[in-house]
């Protein structure tokens, strides 16, 4: 650099940026996208190559993230609850589905919204499709009255039920009830609501280890999650125009009432697991709850079409 140049950049007052008060990031409220953003009163659009009002929009991040809503299905107990309640944690506000727990549906209301978060529960028999329609219906005001939007951000099929028979006990009852509630429904319901999910959201499907690994008794329960795997991959390709990412989470051996609660009250069921799994144990609630809080994070925005095993490495 020539000397003059030097001397006159010397001279050159240095663009001062206002300090960032909360009045300033509540003010940049309507343009946290970064659309037609303009300066407030002292703050330069100049200073750091024009990254000023950047730095502003982030530090409104920090503070004050853009609401998101979560629908989740058998959100009033077990692995839902969990989900739910990993969900508020992290900023987020719910809508719980119950089939016949209500009592249940609205005590996670309750601790969500001692939380500081919003929440409300509905009442929704996923293995009852023609009343899907009604219950999108059903949401649509639920969104309007309770966040005037029109639209919510992430979706969770995890309703479902547990029936332990061999395959060749297993009835055709017991295989168009599991085909009803979770292949069936997971595929209705997601069409249905779909209408009024966020561009760029994203959708979670369970599935269940018993889809990679094969025990006795779950014949026809593995095969419908197998199916959801497929139908995961299948979603992701066709909504990938909407930016709506799908993805299956597999979980292992859970303590939770499940299927009857054998594996958090029987000692030697979780034994034999827990003997199975690299990690040593089997899983909890929580251990499920926050890894889909994770996978509907924006940081996990890249992973689309996948299969989530999240086990603890058992029958590895």
């Amino acid at each position: 650099m020539r000397s003059c140049d030097s001397a006159s950049a010397m001279a050159r007052p240095i663009p001062r940026l206002a300090p960032v008060t909360m009045a300033t990031l509540v003010a940049k409220s309507s343009s946290i996208r970064g659309e037609n953003a303009t300066a407030a009163p002292g703050e330069s659009t100049d200073a750091n190559g024009g990254d000023a009002l950047s730095i502003v929009r982030k530090d409104f991040a920090q503070y004050f993230p853009l609401l998101k809503i979560a629908i989740i299905t058998g959100g009033s107990r077990g692995l839902g609850k969990s989900m739910s309640l990993h969900l508020a944690g992290k900023g987020h506000d719910v809508v719980l589905t119950y089939n016949s727990k209500k009592v249940e549906a609205d005590a996670v209301v309750v601790q969500i919204e001692k939380m500081g978060r919003k929440a409300v529960a509905l009442q929704l028999d996923v293995a009852n499709h023609k009343s899907f329609k009604v219950f999108a219906e059903n949401v649509k005001n639920t969104l309007r009255d309770n966040w005037q939007r029109n639209d919510f951000d992430f979706l969770v099929n995890n309703a479902g039920i547990g029936i332990h028979a061999s395959f060749m006990e297993t009835t055709e009852e017991q295989f168009d009830q599991l085909m009803n509630i979770h292949l069936k429904g997971t595929f209705f319901l997601t069409q249905k609501l779909l209408p009024l999910m966020k561009d760029g959201g994203r959708i979670v499907n369970l599935s269940s280890g018993l889809a990679r690994f094969s025990l006795p008794g779950y014949a026809a329960y593995a095969a419908m999650k197998g199916g959801i795997e497929v139908l995961t991959r299948y979603m992701a390709k066709e909504l990938g125009a909407r930016r709506i990412t799908v993805n299956a989470v597999a979980p292992g051996a859970i303590e939770t009432d499940f299927g009857g609660g054998a594996v958090r009250d029987n000692k030697q069921i979780n034994d034999f697991i827990a003997s199975q799994t690299a990690l040593g144990r089997v899983g909890l609630p929580d251990d499920i709850g926050g890894a889909v809080a994770s996978l509907l994070s924006d940081d996990s925005g890249w992973i689309n079409g996948q299969r989530v095993e999240v086990s603890g490495g058992v029958s590895l």
